[in-house]
């Protein structure tokens, strides 16, 4: 919980509505990668494709 309670908050209300069940970790890697601390909304919408690719890619496999 420590983890997820040191998200930034855009970070932490996108996983709480997020389809997938993120680990803090992995989203905060993403969030870093794609530029989050500079650009929020950014951020947000690579977190949005990715997931969008996972479910994507699982509804093919399942």
């Amino acid at each position: 919980m420590t983890n997820y309670d040191a998200l930034p908050a855009e970070l932490r209300g996108w996983l709480s509505q997020a389809a997938l069940p993120w680990s803090p970790i992995s989203a905060q890697r993403i969030w870093f990668r794609a530029g989050g601390a500079r650009n929020a909304a950014l951020a947000l919408e690579r977190l949005d494709a990715i997931e969008r690719a996972t479910l994507r890619k699982d509804r093919l496999i399942g």
